[in-house]
This record gives C-alpha cells, structure tokens and sequence, in this order.
C-alpha cells in the first residue's frame, strides 16, 4: 500500500484484485451527537476515496503523487467530471476511530457518456460493512455544459476495475 500525500494526508491506496483499497482518516469532527460518522461525512470520505483513487479534477490543487489510475487528472481541457447522482446505503454505523477507515472503490457500468464507481466503506478494525454506495458521473464540457462521450482511453483505464 503505497501513501498519497497528494489526495490527503494519510490516504493510502492498493489494487486488490478488481478493486482499489483507500484508507480515508476519520475526523474527530466527521462525528455527531450519537458518536459514529455523519451521513454528511460519509460522502465527503467517499468523495475523498474517489479522488485518491482516479485522481483530482484537472486545475484543481498543486501536483502530488500519481493517483491510482488516472482518470479525472488526465482529461482535456476545460473538460470536467461531474457527478449526476449518488445512491447510498447505510447498512450498519461506522464508529468514529482514530485510525483510518477503508474504502474499496471499483468501476460498475460503463456508458457511451457516463460511467459508475462502487463504494464499500468498512470499520477499518472489524472489516464489517458500513456503507455500499455508488456515484454516476460524466465528462461535461465546461464551455457548451454538453457531456461528452468517453473516449476509448478512458475506458481503457477503467476495464481492469470494472466488476
């Protein structure tokens, strides 16, 4: 597991299998009244994840270490990756720790002009399941506000992480 002091401190990523492995820190202030992570905080940890994993829009922060796979990083200019929906699950509570939480992150469908990521968020001392979602998304060109279809480049870099 290598760290990426590129997406955030501490975030560290590996493949596994079909699958990129992301340790996101829990912050002390991720927690609510009841004493596990906020629903809120949970999508920025998966947002988080997403980032270490594909890489961050381009233009956005100064450089740091490669991301995973580049897939949001390396887009032409003026192209940005948009989210058009997120469908979360919360199956248990993920207690705040102080010690990282870990997010398997993986391709679903891939479209003409969208494309899926997966998300399984697990208590990082347990491995239980917390959270299962999934966010869909597009390249839009910034000028026109038109998606773009994925070139086959881009699905290249995401077939070894399709499930």
């Amino acid at each position: 597991m290598q760290e990426d002091a590129g997406a955030h401190p501490g975030i560290q990523h590996a493949a596994s299998g079909n699958r990129i492995e992301v340790l996101v820190p829990m912050r002390w202030g991720d927690m609510d009244a009841y004493g596990h992570i906020n629903n809120v905080q949970v999508v920025r940890m998966l947002e988080e994840a997403r980032i270490a994993a594909f890489g961050p829009p381009r233009g956005a922060g100064l450089p740091g270490i490669e991301p995973h796979v580049s897939l949001f990083n390396d887009v032409p200019e003026g192209t940005m990756a948009l989210v058009a929906d997120h469908n979360i699950r919360y199956v248990r509570t993920l207690e705040y720790r102080n010690i990282p939480a870990v997010v398997q992150v993986w391709i679903g469908a891939v479209k003409g002009a969208s494309f899926d990521i997966h998300y399984l968020l697990q208590d990082p001392v347990t491995r239980e399941d917390c959270v299962k979602a999934s966010s869909h998304l597009a390249f839009v060109d910034e000028a026109t506000g038109r998606v773009q279809r994925l070139t086959p480049e881009q699905k290249e870099r995401m077939a070894p992480y399709r499930h």
